[in-house]
């Protein structure tokens, strides 16, 4: 039966317009996901993944969420919270990796990546200082889905998680700066900040990203005098913006620097390198001319330092002394705090997780969401990150174009 005029003008001629009914979109079917929470077995890592409350909401929209005994111990969540929240504790490390998804902050040891099988997705760290090519060719072999915390990117094209632990590490340093300062032993009994009628600490920061930007709002906040160092002018000029107010700022020139570290009270070293080491920018002959009893804090020692005195430490002995300077320099200053980590790391994972759930499991959420794709580097057993694979000369493949290919 043909058309009337007003059909014809509703739907469209000649077929342009499809029937309403056609147009709506079908709502993917919600996948009830398992997720597991293993016990970090490296002695610095003590944040978890997901704080009880996140599992609370986890388990309440139909998901199943398995947490290994004492996973949540050392940032003092104890399994009667994660059972109480609806988790159910596992005893077995297997049974911890049994899950659709394996949460987890330090990377797998090749001992777990064992555990893993084909289809599961990981979610953890990469420490790429800390891997070589066995460990992304296992990943291959096992044909999982491995996403990184440190490529994971928000709606802003920001390092969600970095910025997160960032902001918790500058904050920290300046708190530790502080705490040493103070020791009779370690520092000199000063306290951090200032006070009325009495010079107030001079802070020397070395970098204006976010660790720096993070140190300088908590050493100001303490009422210390705070100088900035960085070489890129863009970075000091934000740091100022957004710190609405006027600091002392330099470009790195050696004899600026050293005379700010003459008379330094503390020293936070904030400098991040985009690929491979911090650059040493503070020599052995300035650490020397440093006052007694001064504190070091090298955030940057992740990346080997950019203080040349500068070893690596752990939480269990993280000072040495050096030219009578304190030296920090423990890696991974979010694990000090690790209730707090875990809280920002929650927070970010739990709306993560119901998204792949809503969204019909992680290939969906991935074809939507720029920026956890972009934490992709195994796809399918398939490397596809450009860096890493020419880092450990492991062939990689564009994940736009595997998905495209398998969709």
């Amino acid at each position: 039966m043909e058309q009337s005029n007003k059909e014809q003008s509703f739907y469209g001629h000649a077929g342009k317009y499809l029937p309403q009914e056609e147009m709506l979109e079908v709502k993917k079917q919600k996948d009830f996901l398992t997720i597991s929470l293993p016990r970090e077995t490296i002695y610095y890592e003590n944040r978890i993944g997901l704080a009880p409350e996140a599992v609370s909401l986890l388990t309440q929209n139909g998901h199943k969420v398995f947490i290994e005994s004492k996973a949540g111990e050392n940032a003092y969540f104890t399994d009667e919270s994660y059972s109480e929240a609806g988790g159910e504790i596992v005893f077995d490390k297997k049974e911890a990796y049994k899950a659709d998804i394996v949460l987890k902050v330090a990377p797998p040891t090749m001992e777990e990546l064992e555990l893993l099988r084909p289809g599961q997705v990981l979610f953890s760290t990469i420490a790429l200082t800390m891997q070589n090519d066995q460990f992304f060719k296992t990943l291959m072999a096992k044909r999982v889905n491995a996403i990184a915390f440190e490529l994971i990117k928000d709606r802003a094209n920001v390092l969600s998680i970095v910025r997160s632990m960032s902001e918790i590490a500058g904050n920290t340093s300046v708190l530790i700066a502080a705490e040493y300062l103070s020791d009779k032993k370690l520092g000199k009994g000063v306290m951090f900040g200032g006070f009325s009628g009495i010079t107030p600490t001079e802070v020397v920061i070395l970098g204006a990203g976010t660790v720096g930007e993070f140190a300088v709002r908590a050493a100001m906040g303490l009422g210390a005098f705070v100088k900035v160092f960085d070489n890129s002018i863009y970075r000091l000029r934000r740091l100022q913006s957004n710190l609405n107010a006027r600091i002392f700022t330099s470009i790195i020139q050696p004899k600026v620097l050293l005379k700010a570290l003459k008379t330094a009270d503390v020293v936070i070293c904030a400098i991040h390198s985009p690929e491979g080491r911090a650059p040493v920018v503070i020599t052995e002959e300035m650490v020397s001319q440093m006052k007694y009893g001064s504190v070091i804090v090298d955030v940057s020692i992740d990346q080997g330092g950019c203080v040349e005195t500068s070893r690596v430490t752990t939480h269990a002995d993280p000072v040495f002394k050096k030219y009578n300077v304190t030296h920090y320099c423990v890696t991974n200053i979010p694990s000090r705090v690790p209730r707090t980590a875990s809280y920002a790391l929650s927070n970010f994972f739990a709306p993560v997780l119901l998204n792949i759930g809503e969204g019909g499991g992680v290939e969906s959420l991935l074809k939507i969401d720029p920026g956890i794709k972009h934490g992709v580097y195994v796809y399918n057993g398939i490397l596809t990150n450009a860096y890493i694979g020419e880092l450990f000369n492991i062939p990689y493949q564009d994940i736009d174009l595997l998905m495209a290919a398998w969709s």
